[in-house]
């Protein structure tokens, strides 16, 4: 588990459901609330996987959010992404405003198939909304043989280096690498620790392990709860990720012909229009032997290095396939009192 997501699992106030249970609960609240039947399950499994694969910041906590945002019009259950230009293996699509999961799984599905034809497709996805975790789709494609790249802008949640207040977005950055015996995949924010992270330490009544960002007085904090509510987290690489979020950002709007960071609205509850990119690269057999090999001997030689004390040295998700066994076999865990909420209709 990456230190910015701390584990729930054995937290007291935490049950364990099947995942079939967590995924028909979630599916029958989404189709009371307006989604079609089939999109209503898509959306259920896929923040039954992010909670599934451990990422619980990202998974069946924001589901209150997702479904706060139907009510506020923000999101459109029954949005599907219309395509706007096609030129070879990259095309422009519009999200209209639907789930933002179930349209970025929908871009990555149309990035694989474009790179089936040209070996590489690439999709611009304009006017969609938050994709909860970006990691699921750099999964989906190395799942396929792919290698993924997808990134998304985001409302203005970060300082510039040198600035107190935020005109970057955290735009997290997805890349994905095939390989048999576990996919890599890295996914992460531009700044140390992403809000949802932030917000499960604070939670939990915990120190960040490295500082996360600044308190009022200008100085480097551990302490999540004042990180979030001066909101001044620190970029990732101090001024090369602020950098990062920048290009990644205009680039972004650039390819999809969607909106800037500073065209986004700063309210987590209406951040709506973000700017997406999806790449496919592949199939696998396109690159042959040597591509399993190139991975394999990456990884290798990472994990000759020594140690510090007490660390152990992992590539990009080495953990997932481990806790999605371990989670399938105990149950999904879920705050009980969340539990709770979605398993009463009238609580929506």
């Amino acid at each position: 588990m990456a230190s910015g997501s701390p584990s729930i699992p054995d937290a007291a106030d935490v049950i364990r459901v099947p995942f079939a249970e967590l995924v028909e609960r979630l599916s029958a609240v989404l189709t009371w609330a307006g989604f079609d039947a089939e999109d209503a399950a898509l959306c259920a499994r896929l923040f039954a996987d992010t909670t599934r694969d451990g990422i619980y910041t990202h998974g069946v906590r924001r589901f209150p959010r997702l479904m706060a945002m139907v009510r506020n019009g923000a999101v459109q259950p029954k949005a599907r992404p219309l395509r706007i230009s096609s030129s070879g293996a990259l095309e422009r699509w519009d999200g209209q405003s639907g789930p933002g999961n179930l349209n970025a799984w929908r871009s990555m599905e149309r990035a694989i198939e474009l790179a089936r034809q040209h070996g590489i497709g690439c999709i611009g996805l304009a006017n969609t909304n938050h994709w909860m975790r970006g990691g699921t789709y750099g999964w989906q494609a190395a799942e396929t043989g792919m290698i993924g790249i997808c990134w998304t802008n985001t409302m203005p949640n970060v300082p510039p280096w040198g600035g107190t207040t935020p005109t970057l977005g955290n735009n997290p950055l997805v890349l994905a690498v095939p390989r048999r015996s576990g996919a890599v995949v890295l996914d992460i924010a531009m700044s140390q620790f992403s809000y949802g992270a932030l917000e499960a330490w604070r939670l939990r009544g915990e120190q960040l392990p490295v500082a996360g960002g600044f308190d009022a007085a200008g100085e480097l904090t551990t302490d999540p709860g004042v990180i979030e509510a001066i909101r001044r987290p620190v970029p990732i690489g101090f001024w090369k990720g602020a950098g990062l979020s920048l290009m990644l950002d205009v680039i972004g709007a650039i390819v999809s012909g969607g909106r800037l960071t500073a065209e986004i609205p700063a309210d987590s509850f209406r951040e709506t229009g973000v700017s997406q990119v999806f790449v496919a690269i592949g199939p696998g057999e396109r690159f042959g032997r040597a591509a399993e090999e190139a991975a394999d001997e990456a990884i290798r030689f990472l994990k000759s290095s020594e140690a510090v004390s007490g660390a152990r040295i992992r590539y990009p998700g080495e953990e997932t396939l481990r806790i999605r066994a371990e989670n399938m076999a105990r149950g999904i865990p879920v705050e009980e009192a969340l539990w709770e909420q979605i398993s009463r209709e009238e609580s929506w």
